[in-house]
């Protein structure tokens, strides 16, 4: 897991459409913390704070340590919405996260070795089944990739979830088999046509273009 992001917050008084619309007017995002079993808390944060963090690898999945006038809570950001036309995130959740919470959690697939995997360097095709895989995983502990080792693969060959190491705390959450993260494919021959038969392939196109 990578480090945890920092992020600050106001408490926001009032919730709804109102308040959330002045927010925005001052450049700020609406948000709500919400679980933990503890009661809803709603907050706004700077929006070009936020923006950059976003653009971020794996903002989904970081745990934040989010400081809301003194007091830090440790929150996963669980939904963003955005605007329709310009993309610009409209309001946040964040969910409170303890060391006994568990989440689930999409982790990026990471492939490494591929210049000594025999079937690429063949010419084979790395063909991609799953860019992601869903996990349980503890909530402080997710996962920031798994790592899939092409080394000595051979055209044909498919990698499955079982190949994967996974971490102690963390698994797929399909159980009822042994599902296909990625295959080597064999690479696509193109037919060559000769002068000869171009040429015929034209003559006839031409005389039945005239009738």
């Amino acid at each position: 897991m990578s480090d945890n992001l920092n992020l600050s917050a106001t408490k926001r008084d009032r919730a709804g459409k109102g308040s959330a619309r002045a927010a925005r007017r001052s450049g700020l995002i609406p948000a709500v913390i919400y679980g933990g079993k503890i009661a809803p808390e709603t907050i706004n944060i700077n929006a070009n704070t936020f923006t950059k963090m976003m653009n971020q690898p794996g903002i989904m999945s970081n745990v934040i340590n989010l400081e809301v006038e003194g007091k830090s809570t440790n929150v996963l950001a669980r939904d963003i919405q955005f605007h329709p036309v310009n993309d610009r995130p409209l309001h946040i959740d964040f969910l409170r996260i303890t060391a006994s919470s568990t989440v689930t959690a999409m982790v990026p697939v990471n492939f490494i070795n591929e210049d000594t995997s025999p079937g690429l360097k063949g010419g084979g095709v790395l063909n991609v089944v799953r860019h992601e895989i869903e996990m349980n995983c503890s909530a402080i502990n997710i996962p920031e990739s798994l790592t899939v080792d092409l080394a000595g693969t051979d055209i044909g060959d498919s990698i499955h979830i079982s190949a994967i190491a996974l971490p102690d705390d963390a698994q797929p959450t399909i159980t009822d088999r042994d599902f296909t993260i990625a295959t080597i494919a064999a690479p696509t021959v193109e037919v060559e046509t000769s002068d000869d038969e171009t040429a015929e392939q034209e003559a006839e196109t031409s005389g039945e273009s005239e009738e």
